[in-house]
């Protein structure tokens, strides 16, 4: 995953000096739930802020170099737990946490369109939301989109997807990179990852999750996919694997 990743910085460095000083360039990770897009996404966006470093010292400038470019997860707009128990079918939301509609599409398409306006020194910082998986609930404001952070890359299973408001903000980004994964691959990975991060107490909950809910979340993207502007294959690199 690690050579692909510095492919794709490449590629993204070499785009950022296609468009406008005062434009940032937006890009969308999405992929089947555990196909490896926020390892890829952190990934990038090391790789390209090591390149756009390595440039400015080769320009010698003695002025330590700010990142240029910053991950995003999607994650942060997950409705909360209380939000979720409002609903007119509180379990089944509870039960399908994480489907396109227990997140808060409105608000994460309004962060993209202050992403689009053009940046100066005078820019106001734009934060976003993060996920705490210890308080299984958002955290606002948890992360700050500088004047600087020319590129913004971000990773989740509906930054491509082709319904509702969803759209918007898809037809937003520059480049929408798909992260191709068997499912029977994903479906080791999830399981595994449900029971050590908590998220299931044990292998037959896991399994169910896996089965009743990532899956048909999976099955729903591919059925509504914005066409990709990038075809990613996953890659099960140890390097990035949960033990």
């Amino acid at each position: 995953m690690d050579e692909t990743a510095r492919e794709l910085a490449a590629v993204v460095v070499k785009k950022l000096d296609s468009i406008p000083p005062n434009a940032r360039l937006l890009i969308a990770i999405a992929g089947f739930p555990a196909s490896g897009k926020s390892t890829l996404a952190v990934l990038v966006v090391d790789h390209v802020n090591a390149l756009l470093a390595n440039a400015n010292t080769e320009h010698r400038s003695d002025a330590t170099p700010l990142p240029q470019a910053i991950m995003i997860g999607l994650d942060g707009w997950h409705l909360t737990r209380a939000q979720l128990d409002t609903m007119e079918n509180p379990k089944l939301a509870h039960d399908r946490r994480g489907a396109h509609w227990t997140f808060d599409a409105q608000s994460y398409v309004s962060f993209v369109h202050l992403l689009r306006a053009p940046v100066c020194e005078s820019t106001t910082v734009i934060t976003a939301p993060s996920f705490d998986h210890a308080l299984k609930d958002p955290t606002p404001d948890a992360v700050a989109v500088y004047p600087h952070h020319r590129i913004v890359v971000i990773e989740g299973l509906y930054t491509m997807l082709d319904v509702d408001v969803w759209r918007v903000a898809a037809e937003a980004m520059d480049e929408r990179w798909w992260v191709d994964v068997d499912w029977e691959i994903a479906r080791e990975r999830l399981v595994k990852r449900h029971v050590l991060t908590g998220v299931a107490k044990d292998m037959q909950e896991a399994n169910w999750r896996a089965d009743e809910n990532d899956g048909p979340n999976g099955k729903f993207i591919v059925d509504n996919l914005y066409k990709p502007t990038r075809n990613v294959r996953s890659i099960d690199d140890p390097l990035y694997t949960l033990p």
